[in-house]
């Protein structure tokens, strides 16, 4: 529970900060130096860059990143109560 609410947070991160995420890939060499430097810039963990770096362009929608931060949510309730 806790590792999926890491990872929707690094996703709803790099949607807010989408711009710099994508500049962050471009400027990148390769696929590792591309997961550092998300890493870095979103203060995220290996596992999570990667998951910003293979998701799809159409979960930057208005619409996937509300399902994305209500389920956020729904686990930090969750993990507060002790589940």
């Amino acid at each position: 529970m806790r590792e999926e609410l890491v990872i929707l947070d690094a996703l709803v991160q790099a949607i807010a900060r989408r711009e710099e995420v994508f500049q962050a890939i471009e400027d990148s060499e390769d696929v590792d130096e591309a997961i550092r430097r998300v890493a870095q810039l979103l203060g995220v963990g290996e596992l999570a860059s990667r998951v910003v770096l293979d998701a799809q362009a159409r979960r930057f929608t208005r619409d996937q990143r509300q399902k994305l931060t209500s389920r956020a949510e729904e686990l930090r309730a969750m993990l507060a109560a002790g589940d």
